[in-house]
């Protein structure tokens, strides 16, 4: 079955709203998209439309928290984190308040929107704010996961989440939990390891699926918390395997390729790092599909980079 995040997102976050009154939701205009139209239909008392004014809202969201509310500010991910910058840095994460800012539309898959609102430097930007967690779930079962974890966890979180179907994979894995701060072993391998976020997760099964054909073991690690990181899973795969291949829908800087490489050579192990994603570009506008081949973000494209990392080990 194939569902957007936003789409799960919007449907998990009305059933939290059933479960928790403590839990508001702010919009930037944006309900249709941002997948808030349910919460919004049901609890209407807790929803707050600001307009088309990110910063202005993330103050809002800033104030409710404040309060004791468990916040949820809604918009794309190009504005939620650059456009907001300020506000999420200064009024959210520096007093530590809990709010879980949400950026839908991110990545090339957003398509003929183009490179305006093709958001490819939030996760670097998040990554950056002391205090703040990262979360990039992969299909409908995990960005459900994901919302709950979030909504338990005190304190400023990012949610990045996508405007394009993606075919559900987490729900089908052996013993799957979620945790934050904690990969799901998605495949196992001995020879390399693909540690990849978001929609890249179906990519990477894919490619480890091509590349056992050709007798290669390759390990796949479904890294949903970009921050805090799974070090000791980066670790392991460095040292019982011969190469990592990262894969992101994200620019290869400052994203989930930086943390992990930051783990290896911190660790002090040799292992090759590759990173599959964005080469510091921005989008263009276009089909999602044909973007992600354009920009090498595809199970050929990965499979491509295990076989050049295990030839460098």
């Amino acid at each position: 079955m194939s569902v957007s995040t936003r789409e799960a997102y919007g449907r998990e976050l009305c059933e939290l709203g059933k479960a928790r009154r403590d839990v508001v939701v702010f919009d930037a205009d944006l309900t249709i998209c941002t997948m808030t139209m349910y919460f919004a239909a049901e609890f209407p008392e807790r929803f707050f439309n600001a307009g088309i004014a990110e910063a202005n809202m993330m103050g809002m969201a800033a104030g409710m928290a404040s309060t004791g509310k468990t916040v949820f500010a809604n918009s794309f991910a190009v504005f939620s984190t650059g456009r907001a910058y300020d506000q999420v840095r200064n009024s959210i994460a520096y007093p530590g308040l809990n709010v879980k800012v949400v950026g839908t539309h991110a990545g090339l898959s957003v398509g003929e929107d183009g490179a305006t609102h093709q958001a490819l430097e939030d996760v670097a930007l998040m990554r950056a704010v002391p205090g703040m967690t990262v979360v990039v779930p992969a299909d409908e079962n995990e960005t459900r996961a994901a919302v709950r974890a979030i909504a338990e966890l005190h304190g400023p979180c990012y949610l990045r989440l996508g405007r394009a179907k993606v075919d559900d994979v987490t729900d089908s894995l052996p013993g799957y939990g979620f945790e934050l701060g904690k990969a799901v072993l998605a495949r196992e391998g001995a020879d390399a390891t693909i540690i990849a976020a978001g929609l890249m997760l179906q990519a990477a099964l894919q490619a480890a699926d091509q590349l056992h054909a050709e007798g290669i073991s390759a390990r796949v690690l479904d890294m949903h918390t970009i921050k805090p990181l799974d070090n000791a899973a980066v670790i392991a795969a460095a040292t019982q395997t011969r190469a990592i291949v990262t894969a992101e829908e994200h620019n290869v800087i400052g994203g989930l390729g930086s943390a992990v490489a930051e783990v290896v050579a911190e660790a002090g192990l040799g292992v090759p790092v590759l990173r599959v994603g964005t080469k510091d570009v921005f989008g263009h506008s276009g089909p999602a599909a044909d973007l992600l081949r354009a920009y090498g973000l595809t199970a050929e494209h990965v499979a491509a980079a295990v076989r050049a990392g295990l030839g460098r080990a």
